[in-house]
């Protein structure tokens, strides 16, 4: 097999991974398409994707802002913290909607990294008043 069939038959393995995400996550094959469509366009996050597909961890070299997507599933299952008398809607509990969420949340980034980086040091999950 050349090359560019390598290549054509592992982006095809990765869209199928992130729209069988989707489904997992309760989304339509919409949400899916779109998603690896932001992905498919952004280098960094095809090649976390790519890692995760193969490792089931995640690579932590691409950053927006200084974040990685470790970074933003930390602030996700933390900000989610305040919904603990709500289970059915908590994303921490539902590994492939926070995954896809974390990609998602990371082509916001690459679009307005300012808004997003206010939002995630602002929305702690704490529910103390400062």
């Amino acid at each position: 097999m050349e090359q560019k069939e390598q290549l054509e038959k592992a982006l095809d393995a990765l869209r199928e991974f992130v729209c069988g995400l989707a489904g997992q996550a309760g989304k339509d094959e919409a949400y899916g398409q779109k998603l690896w469509q932001g992905i498919s366009r952004s280098e960094g996050l095809l090649q976390e994707l790519a890692y995760y597909y193969d490792k089931g961890q995640f690579l932590c070299r691409y950053e927006v802002a200084g974040y990685t997507l470790v970074d933003i599933l930390v602030w996700q299952v933390d900000h989610f913290k305040l919904y603990m008398d709500r289970p059915q809607e908590m994303n921490r509990y539902r590994q492939p909607r926070l995954l896809l969420a974390a990609f998602e949340s990371m082509l916001q980034m690459e679009q307005d990294p300012k808004a997003f980086v206010e939002k995630m040091r602002s929305e702690t999950g704490q529910d103390i008043l400062e």
